[in-house]
């Protein structure tokens, strides 16, 4: 079976960290692929990593990786796609 990656960057986005997590999961609940959602903190002064935490010990599915400071979308997509081990990955 294939493993779809997501990877998600953030910053600042303690609002829309859990939406975005719930409309995911529904999408993919249908699928036959096992997946993993990588949230990449860039850096956010918000609580953003909090959330992000709470989720990784909720659903091992999802992992988190933080940035103490912004360094920007593509490091952050970068250092995604370092960790992501699926066959599919998408941003």
């Amino acid at each position: 079976m294939q493993k779809l990656n997501i990877i998600l960057p953030a910053h600042n986005e303690y609002g829309n960290i859990n939406p975005i997590y719930n409309e995911i999961v529904v999408a993919l609940s249908s699928c036959k692929y096992d997946y993993e959602i990588l949230f990449v903190d860039d850096g956010s002064t918000d609580n953003s990593w909090e959330c992000i935490r709470i989720l990784c010990k909720k659903h091992s599915t999802t992992q988190g990786i933080r940035f103490a400071r912004n360094f920007g979308k593509s490091q952050a997509l970068h250092a995604g796609f370092a960790q992501a081990k699926g066959n599919v990955v998408m941003t």
